[in-house]
């Protein structure tokens, strides 16, 4: 089972969407126990940094237990920003850490939100990236960006460039939105429901 965290700040019903139309069995919960028993966890997100608020306490406890038995972990864009040390967006809140660095704004010379279409630049071997077309056009739509890390396995050029999506073992982010991403966006869920 998929258990997708809502937190009050995901794009929830067309993730479960995506995931109903490949085949695999999810389901939309803030429960914590549901969370640390499934199979894969999916960390959704649309808006503020200040909306991981609520990822704390009992909930982080559930993703952090998800970690430690390496349970495959899906963040999209805020959920992604999240793994992050920080975010300028809300400087006093933390993220969880998983990959270093701080999230932040897009630079005053281009247009923010970043919204729309753009290229992923896959870089080097990911599971999650396997078998998608060299530079997928996906969707994004977004404020702040994660820096370039060193599990940085796709990148995107705006305004520089900045972490598009990131993997270590069982952890995997993206800053873009799979599930309105079309053949790309659905081939990489795939991915991750198939590991």
């Amino acid at each position: 089972m998929i258990a997708i965290v809502d937190y009050q700040a995901g794009n929830l019903a067309s993730v479960r969407k995506a995931f109903d139309y490949l085949g695999y069995e999810s389901v939309i919960s803030c429960d914590p126990a549901v969370i640390a028993g499934a199979s894969k966890v999916v960390l959704p997100g649309v808006g503020n940094f200040e909306a991981t608020t609520a990822l704390s306490g009992a909930l982080r406890e559930a993703i952090v237990k998800v970690i430690d038995r390496q349970v495959p972990l899906l963040g999209i864009c805020l959920g992604m920003q999240w793994m992050f040390q920080a975010s300028q967006e809300a400087p006093k809140l933390r993220g969880l850490g998983l990959f270093t660095g701080e999230c932040e704004r897009f630079p005053a010379a281009v247009k923010s939100p970043h919204v729309g279409w753009n290229q992923l630049g896959v870089r080097g071997d990911s599971r999650l990236l396997r078998g998608l077309p060299q530079d997928p056009f996906v969707y994004f739509t977004h404020s702040y960006r994660a820096p370039l890390v060193h599990e940085t396995v796709g990148d995107c050029a705006y305004g520089g460039s900045f972490s598009a999506a990131v993997e270590r073992g069982p952890v995997f982010g993206v800053q873009f939105h799979p599930e309105k991403s079309g053949e790309a966006g659905l081939h990489l869920l795939r991915n991750f429901s198939e590991l």
